[in-house]
């Protein structure tokens, strides 16, 4: 580690930022400047947002994917899916014409616990259990500020891996990169999102993975000391890389302006184009406290020159007034809402609705609105590789070998008897869950069961007893308080009927005690009105996959009563499974569940300021909120069970054959590619 000298430029805006600048509020006055270079940072978002630079003609894509998960070595969440399914579908379709993307993310090692990552000699064991042989290629310096509040230059080791037809590159520091535990950590931080045993919280191990990424880029681009080939494309999955786009541009020209860097190279590092891929808004790498230490990190000795000139396009919201901070506060997300050269989310519907609801797009609303109508920001549904999600004869006789003696069968759209047989199986499976505890402990030990009855000798007729699940995670995003209500209104509906199967519901997940003791007061409260009724209620708290996966097989129908879904995946499993969606109308649940054919959405939704967001407004007036439209939703659900089984069979079938990979014909990918080589969709 070495310490960085100062640029040799004279004038005064070349410094850093005061410390802690922001622990009083920032009023930000742009002032007109005669100096070109920095006249070009202050009309850059104005620039960005209206989509006036020109893309470059490509003869072939060359794209690195930046990314701080991936399913592959580090997953938490659907980012993970997209960044390593994304890369591993577009090599497979157009890598043979020339357009390949690669994917760069950290080298993490150390052990959360829950998440375990170690290099062994030139092997990397990654946390998703899978390995790599890697090529250490070259080490770069990066410049951060360290202990000391002190810019420092760290090593950062480049090695290169292939897995899936998709080469990787990983970024090694282990100060940054360990996910070893601080004893402050908050327990329900782990991952790549640990406060980690050097105290670097995910803010900060963020901007520094950034920060490589562009060192790395200007290493190549400046002399190319290996046989890695610089790239022509950059996608910044999520806020992790949100920083990427004022490196690229502001830092590149403020650096060019303190005679830090020649105008050849600033002009390369500029217009290399940024693919900025928005999941949810609502995470955006907010770090309050050390807003000063991470803009003087990132933009070194030019920090106040990019600062003072950083300006955001005009809009409504007062607190974006500029684009390195949201009111007083650093934001990683918002460099690239505003700089970036195209900002893409993961389905149509939910473009929509964070351009229109505050809700949803939060401070950048107005901005992703100015992006829609100037042709830069789109949506783009996730894809699903079809046969990781299909019931699998391989993985089905495995589960018959972890929870023997049951014999689940494998099916598919043409043979759903199998399908029948599997509920059958499911409801011993259940019982036996309930009247065995050495049995439970056995296959289920870390998932809490609350209250499990046993329905072995209850069930007249299974054929038409429907089984309803959610095994999502507990959080408030899914909605299980509404799923709670709408259960409540549905027993209340047809509790007293003698001439119906009643039916069961399987609900729970990983996740917050809170929503778990909405499930356990669900089951209560029927309990008490209808025993009958509530011994079908089956509530749990953890997770274990093939009890997951045996849930959805036996499912006739997978509930989502969700707040917000930017795309969704467990819909897309659910109905790959043949367990029908009920669905809230938001986000790509619109964009992947067709009302009627392959699933079932309610009429109209609203955000929690009850704006209706979602259907027509006679339809609005009449349900009011958001569970009653759900609980109506679950209702004909269970009326179109109960009378027309027949339209139940033929929608299962419909969503059995649904596909959502990736590279379908016309699929998600070849969007994307459209997308990278025109700038366009």
């Amino acid at each position: 580690m070495n310490s960085v000298p100062a640029p040799k430029a004279s004038d005064s805006l070349f410094k850093p930022l005061p410390k802690n600048f922001n622990f009083k509020k920032v009023s930000q006055a742009f002032s007109v400047v005669n100096n070109p270079r920095l006249t070009e940072i202050q009309n850059l978002g104005r620039k960005q947002c209206l989509s006036k630079s020109e893309w470059p003609l490509m003869k072939n894509i060359n794209a690195w994917m930046i990314t701080a998960e991936t399913a592959t070595f580090m997953k938490w969440g659907g980012l993970g899916m997209v960044a390593s399914e994304l890369p591993e579908a577009f090599n497979r379709c157009f890598a043979k014409d020339g357009d390949i993307v690669s994917v760069i993310t950290p080298l993490y090692t150390g052990d959360t616990g829950k998440k375990k990552a170690r290099l062994e000699e030139n092997v990397y064991h990654g946390a998703e259990k899978k390995s790599a042989t890697l090529q250490k290629l070259l080490t770069i310096k990066v410049p951060f500020y360290g202990i000391r509040n002190t810019l420092t230059k760290y090593n950062v080791n480049i090695y290169r891996g292939n897995i899936e037809n998709v080469e990787y590159l990983f970024l090694q520091n282990e100060r940054f990169f360990s996910i070893n535990p601080h004893s402050e950590n908050n327990p329900a931080q782990d991952g790549c999102y640990i406060l980690n045993e050097f105290n670097i919280n995910e803010v900060e191990r963020f901007a520094f993975f950034s920060k490589a990424v562009y060192i790395l880029v200007r290493t190549l681009f400046e002399k190319n000391p290996t046989a890695l080939k610089a790239p022509n494309l950059l996608i910044a999955n999520d806020w992790h890389s949100g920083a990427l786009a004022g490196l690229t541009k502001y830092f590149s020209i403020a650096q060019q302006e303190a005679g830090l860097i020649n105008d050849k190279l600033c002009s390369r590092l500029k217009n290399l184009p940024i693919v900025h891929l928005a999941h949810h808004l609502g995470y955006q790498g907010w770090d309050y406290y050390n807003t000063s230490k991470i803009l003087n990190s990132l933009y070194e000795t030019t920090a106040n020159a990019v600062f003072r000139n950083a300006k955001a396009i005009k809009n409504s919201n007062a607190r974006t007034g500029t684009t390195l901070i949201v009111y007083d506060c650093y934001n990683q997300a918002s460099c690239n809402f505003h700089l970036a050269d195209r900002v893409v989310t993961v389905s149509k519907n939910y473009m929509e609705e964070v351009s229109k609801e505050l809700d949803f797009g939060f401070d950048f609303r107005d901005i992703l609105k100015i992006r829609k109508d100037h042709r830069c920001f789109f949506g783009i549904v996730n894809g699903y590789d079809k046969k990781l999600i299909t019931p699998n004869q391989k993985r089905i006789e495995a589960i018959n070998g972890y929870f023997a003696p049951f014999h689940f069968k494998f099916y598919d759209e043409n043979h759903l008897d199998a399908k029948l047989e599997n509920k059958k199986e499911f409801i011993r499976l259940l019982s036996k869950i309930a009247s065995d505890p050495d049995f439970k402990q056995k296959v289920i030990p870390l998932v809490d069961t609350y209250r499990f009855n046993d329905l072995s000798t209850k069930i007249k007729n299974i054929e038409h007893t429907p089984i309803i699940c959610a095994t999502s995670r507990l959080v408030e995003q899914k909605g299980y308080d509404i799923a709670a209500q709408a259960i409540i209104n549905l027993f209340n509906r047809f509790g007293a009927l003698k001439n119906i199967e009643m039916p069961i519901f399987v609900l729970g997940g990983a996740g917050d005690s809170k929503h778990f003791e909405c499930l356990t007061d669900l089951k209560d409260r029927v309990m008490e009105k209808n025993s009958k009724c509530g011994e079908r209620i089956f509530v749990f708290r953890g997770y274990q996959d093939d009890f997951a996966y045996t849930i959805q097989m036996a499912s006739d129908f997978y509930m989502m009563p969700s707040r917000f879904e930017p795309c969704g995946l467990t819909q897309m499993e659910a109905m790959a499974k043949g367990a029908l969606p009920v669905a809230m109308s938001t986000g790509g649940l619109v964009d992947t569940i067709e009302n009627g054919v392959d699933g079932f959405r309610t009429e109209v939704f609203f955000s929690t300021r009850k704006r209706r967001v979602y259907g027509n407004n006679l339809t609005a007036k009449r349900l009011k909120n958001n569970t009653n439209a759900y609980a109506e939703t679950l209702c004909k659900a269970l009326e179109t069970f109960y009378c027309h089984f027949d339209k139940i069979h033929q929608m299962t079938e419909n969503a059995m054959r649904k596909d959502f990979s990736w590279d379908v014909e016309g699929g998600s990918i070849y969007k994307y590619r459209q997308l990278f080589k025109t700038g366009h969709i």
